[in-house]
């Protein structure tokens, strides 16, 4: 049985009801997809099964941003345990791009589509990524949890997370925060400290 260690991000550095892009169905050079289409945005880029870091790297090397979260965790083999970096969103590292360049990313070997809604890639909040990586640099421990929407919710005041809303949930006697990116419906389980949460009212 795995357990957390602690979590960082790779290098610099789709979800049910989305509709993939795809090499397929993007849409022509010259059609707009946003208004912003010029504007660089982080997008969720749907990654073949345990590609996520080979993904990555190939971004990196063209130059392309990426943030693929990881976490630490111990797996007990027959040799023994070990300690191995895994993503903390498995299936998906996020890259920061002008819409109009998605077709650099779908031409990366191991990419599967860009989540999006309607033949559109849709885009994530900055703060909302940018947060999370501020996170992981900072030391704050972080794991994978299952998507959650519902639960009494809580608004992060202090440290790198400070803004972001989640749901409370009690592991161990402590009081932890699930995090959900809910265009790719997938959680994140992160430690707060208790001063540093304010109630954010009831999700149904």
């Amino acid at each position: 049985m795995p357990y957390e260690v602690t979590g960082r991000s790779y290098g610099e550095t789709a979800a049910s009801g989305s509709e993939p892009i795809t090499r397929e169905n993007c849409p022509a050079a010259g059609e707009a997809i946003f208004s912003n289409g010029l504007h660089p945005s982080w997008f969720a880029a749907h990654t073949r099964s345990r590609h996520e870091k080979t993904v990555s790297e190939q971004l990196r090397r063209r130059r392309i941003e990426t943030f693929l979260p990881l976490y630490f965790t111990i797996r007990r083999w027959k040799n023994g345990d070990h300690a191995v970096e895994l993503p903390l969103f498995p299936g998906y590292t996020f890259v920061r791009i002008a819409a109009e360049n998605r077709i650099r990313v779908l031409q990366i070997p191991g990419v599967v589509r860009l989540v999006g809604f309607n033949g559109a890639p849709v885009p994530i909040e900055e703060q909302e990524v940018e947060s999370l990586r501020r996170a992981l640099s900072a030391g704050i421990a972080a794991s994978p949890h299952p998507y959650l929407t519902v639960g009494r919710r809580a608004r992060i005041t202090a440290g790198p997370l400070a803004g972001r809303e989640g749901i409370l949930v009690r592991r161990k006697g402590t009081l932890r925060v699930v995090l959900s990116v809910d265009l790719i419906q997938q959680s994140i389980l992160v430690d707060v400290a208790a001063d540093s949460i304010e109630p954010a009212g009831w999700r149904a």
